[in-house]
């Protein structure tokens, strides 16, 4: 097997590992999240958010972000493998990686530093208020790129077996 399939493979299942990531916390841990009172609320989701931030997630997160553009470059002269990822690429870091900095970890980060245990009844309503739509929300775009990600990425694989 070449090095460059083997590349494409391991970006592929790091994709799909990342869809994965998102497309559960999308139909289940959202769900689950949002039947809380907003105090248990606020709280598993600070949880969520450090403790999120390990090196498995980081590999996968990260991972995604450096190879994709790698594949695409090696894949440049293969005219279809190449379109099918540099559009994942660019689905994957704007939609993805874009949306989790711009959007997601500025929440994240503002949510940290609110202070559950000493803030009122109504303080803690208007924080989870400003926090779960957009989060929410945000959430749901990743997820949809990195879906249209991985679809790009194996039809990519499969082409690349084609040629």
């Amino acid at each position: 097997m070449k090095m460059a399939t083997i590349l494409l493979i391991v970006t592929a299942t790091l994709t799909a590992l990342i869809a994965g990531l998102f497309y559960a916390y999308s139909c289940s841990v959202v769900l689950g999240l949002g039947k809380l009172s907003d105090m248990e609320y606020l709280k598993s989701m600070q949880s969520i958010n450090r403790e999120i931030l390990n090196p498995l997630f980081f590999m996968s997160f990260m991972g995604t972000v450096f190879l994709l553009p790698v594949s695409t470059f090696i894949y440049r002269s293969q005219n279809p493998v190449f379109l099918l990822l540099l559009l994942a690429t660019f689905a994957y870091l704007i939609g993805v990686f874009g949306v989790t900095v711009a959007g997601n970890v500025p929440l994240n980060d503002q949510l940290d530093k609110f202070d559950i245990a000493n803030s009122t009844s109504q303080a803690i309503k208007e924080m989870r208020d400003k926090f779960e739509n957009r989060w929410n929300f945000l959430n749901n775009i990743r997820t949809v790129s990195s879906v249209i990600t991985i679809v790009l990425t194996v039809c990519a694989c499969v082409w690349s077996k084609v040629d």
